[in-house]
């Protein structure tokens, strides 16, 4: 039932697209020193040696398995005073084995292993570059990492060994230095079935099994329910037997399979770094969603009908035939087409699984919704009678239909919310959306119960006198609606909707809240006793209740936080998160509004907030550089937030929360993310609060 409830919010596209996964903070297991041997006149070895810590093992240059594995690579940087010959070797007691979750044995080191590269040299040099490996133990690979090397080179004769020994847990500035790290936290792959995953984090097996589901839910959209008898009945028509006929059904729902499963290794192909994560935040994205929810909204509605261009399904429709299966395939193509307005926002809200599942988690995602898609397909056409069933279909697909429209206008708003939020534009207040989502909501629970009535609707269905009456499960959705539309309603006047927190705009955008005195910007401004705050002016409308309405103190800027621990005696809370990330606001609401919880981040912490999206908010010329994780030039708030998680602390999700010192070192040994446990949270507050004492008495 958790997941089933997860996904009758899938339809909401990316609003999920924040959603957090687990990640722990875990230092580098090996050992790295470097080595040069004088083989002959002007010949050397260069030998990287390299020592794990127990339980841990390094891939083998020649992995196998599934071609996730990540070996090791070593690249030279070009000098025309030395020259590589051959290729790289391994040295060790190399092993070979089968472990669960990957296919084919694959081969590793543990505890040592040396990689010699020759080299002809004619004079006395520094040889350097970087190497880049992947160290794994026998339930998780930690992210790739990427260090620099450097050989020096001597006439002495003597073989030379570099006396700097990189311990990965340190800073490194001598002749071997440590280079940015390239981390993803969301591409740890998980080696062992039977060992736990983090709460958030998806197996590819659930990944399938959640795409199958909202493959399954999209079946009774009108775009797909409608072509579901028609396609049936087409196969058993154009068959010589019932045998045919499932044959040829077997290869529809197979090219379906195909045509999904393709698209999420599109997908899968882009999933690097924070693009997919920038692309769904971005104002511009959420300002395309809102007029493209509009516009199906509308037609659901039925103010016109919505279909992709007549020459994109009649090009896929003319080469669909039944004598071949690359005909078949398309006339799957045909129905992906057709049915885009109403797979559209299932297809969106799996594109945010790509958080919560190793790096092929698109691709299982979509390959699994193609399979639920496809599974009706095939059942209809090995029990044909059913289709009975469904051509006494009646007026009931025009009522879902018409749902799914007021569903996709609430929606439509919740993007442009979001767009509202990240530019600033103050267009949809908190007070103004809730207004507009009751609105919405009694609307349809009128519509639901007969007193709206649209052009295309049918006729309610009629009882044995003659007399329209309403259907149990109607008014039962009816019912639903009223009730959502007077949950929300006393939000309006500033109560904190915990259930809806994570979907609604912040207080902080609240013009007016009951017992605030009228204006909740200035009556409940947090008390100020350390440095001044950047950014606070435009960041200040994304603070949640907790820290409006309670007074906590609230840092935008890392250094300053830095520097505010350093005056107040307080550990640091940096809370990593999002603008549009709803596990976020769950947690604010949920947990940080605890009285208990309020009390102890008032009391014994301070508060730094670093919003990973807020791409609009530009930093300072002077303090912009170029970031490896990120790609790009990092020239905003939000760009550099995610470099810093990244880099320093080693995730990339949110909202997840690190505690250090003034001077960043941990007070936890492994940082919190998303969960709402109440108690779990206090304990960790508590623990973090002792340690912070105990160093600093």
């Amino acid at each position: 039932m958790k997941h089933f409830s997860k996904f009758r919010l899938l339809i909401a596209f990316f609003l999920l697209g924040g959603l957090c996964a687990q990640a722990e903070i875990v230092k580098d297991p090996t050992t790295w020193t470097y080595e040069v041997k004088k083989t002959g006149e002007g010949k050397y070895n260069l030998i990287f040696h390299v020592k794990l810590k127990e339980h841990w093992h390094i891939w083998s240059m020649n992995p196998g398995g599934d071609g996730l594995q990540i070996p090791p690579t070593f690249t030279f940087k070009k000098n025309a005073q030395y020259s590589i010959k051959g290729k790289t070797t391994e040295a060790g007691a190399k092993k070979t084995e089968t472990m669960d979750g990957v296919d084919g044995p694959v081969s590793f080191f543990e505890n040592k292993v040396d990689y010699t590269q020759s080299i002809e040299a004619t004079n006395n040099q520094k040889i350097s570059g970087t190497l880049k490996y992947q160290v794994c133990d026998e339930s998780m690979c930690l992210p790739p990492t990427k260090k620099a090397f450097s050989f020096e080179i001597t006439d002495a004769g003597e073989t030379k060994i570099d006396s700097t020994t990189i311990d990965s847990g340190a800073t490194v500035t001598a002749t071997i230095d440590t280079d940015k790290k390239e981390r993803n936290t969301a591409a740890i792959i998980t080696q062992s079935s039977d060992k736990e995953l983090p709460k958030e984090q998806r197996s590819n097996l659930m990944l399938v099994i959640e795409g199958i589901l909202g493959g399954l839910f999209s079946i009774i959209t009108p775009c797909v329910f409608a072509m579901l008898p028609m396609t049936v009945s087409f196969f058993l028509k154009r068959s010589k037997d019932k045998k045919t006929g499932i044959k040829v059904a077997l290869q529809y729902s197979f090219a379906i399979i195909v045509i999904f499963s393709l698209l999420g290794l599109l997908l899968t192909l882009v999933n690097n770094k924070n693009i997919l994560y920038e692309f769904s935040t971005h104002w511009v994205t959420n300002v395309v969603f809102f007029v493209m929810f509009l516009i199906f909204a509308f037609s659901f509605l039925g103010a016109f009908e919505l279909t992709l261009p007549s020459k994109w399904s009649t090009m896929s429709d003319s080469k669909a035939n039944m004598n071949s299966f690359s005909g078949i395939f398309f006339m799957a193509l045909t129905l992906a087409i057709v049915s885009f307005s109403c797979t559209a926002p299932f297809l969106g809200g799996l594109i945010s699984e790509i958080s919560k599942g190793a790096r092929v988690g698109p691709f299982f995602g979509f390959l699994g919704y193609g399979i639920g898609l496809a599974l009706p397909f095939t059942l209809f056409a090995i029990f044909p009678q059913l289709l009975n069933a469904l051509n006494k279909q009646g007026g009931w697909l025009n009522a879902v239909k018409v749902t799914f429209g007021f569903i996709e206008l609430a929606l439509a708003f919740k993007f442009l919310s979001n767009a509202d939020l990240a530019k600033g534009w103050r267009l949809l207040d908190r007070e103004i959306f809730i207004a507009i989502w009751v609105v919405i909501a009694v609307v349809l629970a009128l519509y639901l119960l007969g007193k709206i009535r649209f052009s295309h609707d049918s006729e309610m269905p009629k009882n044995d006198w003659g007399l329209p009456y309403l259907t149990v499960t109607r008014t039962m959705f009816a019912l639903a609606s009223l009730i959502f539309a007077l949950y929300l309603l006393p939000g309006m006047w500033g109560a904190p909707l915990n259930g809806m927190g994570a979907f609604v705009p912040p207080m902080g955008t609240q013009d007016f809240v009951v017992g605030s005195g009228g204006n909740n910007n200035t009556a409940t401004a947090a008390p100020h006793e350390g440095p001044e705050r950047r950014y606070a002016e435009r960041m200040k409308i994304y603070e949640p209740e907790a820290v409006k309405k309670f007074g906590l103190e609230t840092y935008f800027d890392y250094n300053e936080g830095l520097a505010a621990s350093k005056k107040l005696k307080k550990p640091l809370m940096l809370d990593f998160t999002g603008i549009t990330c709803v596990n976020c606001r769950k947690m604010e609401t949920q947990v940080w509004s605890n009285p208990e919880v309020l009390r102890r981040l008032k009391e014994d912490f301070i508060i730094v907030s670093l919003y990973c999206d807020a791409t609009q908010v530009d930093i300072p010329e002077k303090e912009q550089f170029e970031s490896d994780f990120l790609g790009t030039r990092v020239t905003s708030l939000g760009q550099y937030n995610s470099h810093l998680q990244a880099t320093k602390y080693n995730a990339n999700t949110q909202p997840f929360y690190f505690f250090v010192d003034e001077n960043e070192k941990l007070m936890a040994d492994k940082g919190y993310g998303y969960d709402a446990d109440v108690q779990k949270f206090i304990a960790h507050l508590d623990a973090v609060k002792a340690k912070f004492k105990a160093q600093n008495p």
